[in-house]
């Protein structure tokens, strides 16, 4: 029961944080110079078919009535019609987001696979070349960016060594392998260095040593007694970098043409599609405060002083 509490009160207490980022990302959109309406229709604009579009998008109401129709829209699945497609933004994003699913899933056990491995062996073997190696992979997965490690990997993988395709969803799972592997590198440096320095602390307790004296080796003390208490802030980074991950895919998508949210987000900023690129960003936005909210509602199920602070 106090465990149900502890989620019910951060539920609740992320709803005002969902409300000022919607309000937030709803002033910015609408501060931006230009007009949406002139850009979209171009060499076709004249002022009757403008007004009318206006209209028909409610953006000649005031503002507080515009914000009002956004936030019960995300309640009820209506987030307004893309200018460009004319089809609902909601229809839209459920095209393009298994996509996104995808690619984010499969970045996401890169990263967790050999950041947990590179981690553990860094820590085992503790200022030995194995260490070294790991931590200057995860030093360089997270210096470098993620566009100029995609634009690398595409050249020699897929260019010159032909391995996987360059662009595209044609050859279905083998075209996520690529970009997934792009965009989970820099993800597995932060878990890789997190996991190895709490790994070192848990094997400095009491318990490992008692481990070590009935007779379990340095591998065998680290898998099944420093590791499960080592992975509880590990388990939290890795639940949040689902969101961020999920939000921040814009980039890839683009750079391998994958017709993810991402590519979405793209085509409305050079469209001025406002409607789509609203609906986009409060949708991703939505996505990152709910895995904050997962980590921490986990991170209290796994350490019950959490419960006890919450």
């Amino acid at each position: 029961m106090s465990t149900l509490k502890s989620i019910g009160k951060r539920i609740l207490s992320a709803l005002p944080v969902v409300i000022g980022v919607v309000l937030v990302i709803y002033l910015m959109l609408r501060i931006l110079p230009g007009n949406a309406i002139v850009t979209m229709m171009g060499e076709h604009y004249n002022a009757a078919s403008a007004e009318t579009m206006i209209a028909e998008l409610g953006l000649d109401q005031p503002w507080y009535v515009q914000f009002w129709r956004c936030i019960t829209g995300l309640f009820t699945g209506d987030m307004g019609t893309s200018i460009k497609y004319h089809k609902p933004v909601s229809e839209l994003i459920a095209v393009y987001f298994p996509v996104t699913v995808k690619l984010s899933l499969l970045a996401a056990a890169v990263a967790w696979v050999i950041g947990i491995v590179c981690g553990v062996v860094s820590a085992m073997r503790k200022d030995h070349l194995a260490d070294r190696i790991g931590m200057g992979f995860s030093l360089l997965g997270i210096s470098v960016p993620v566009f100029m490690t995609a634009m690398v990997l595409q050249y020699l993988l897929a260019y010159k060594m032909k391995w996987f395709p360059i662009q595209g969803t044609d050859r279905g799972l083998v075209s996520y392998l690529l970009p997934a592997l792009a965009l989970g590198w820099s993800s597995a440096g932060n878990v890789a260095r997190l996991t190895r320095s709490t790994l070192l602390d848990v094997m400095q307790s009491d318990y490992i040593d008692t481990a070590r004296a009935k007779g379990r080796s340095v591998a065998g003390a680290v898998v099944f007694h420093a590791l499960r208490n080592a992975m509880i802030p590990v388990i939290t980074v890795m639940a949040m970098q689902i969101s961020s991950l999920l939000s921040g895919a814009v980039i890839t998508e683009t750079i391998f043409s994958l017709p993810g949210i991402g590519r979405l987000c793209v085509d409305a900023i050079s469209g001025r599609d406002v409607p789509l690129l609203q609906g986009s960003v409060v949708f991703t936005t939505l996505l990152v405060i709910a895995g904050n909210l997962v980590a921490d509602c986990l991170y209290s199920v796994l350490d019950p002083r959490i419960r006890k602070e919450g």
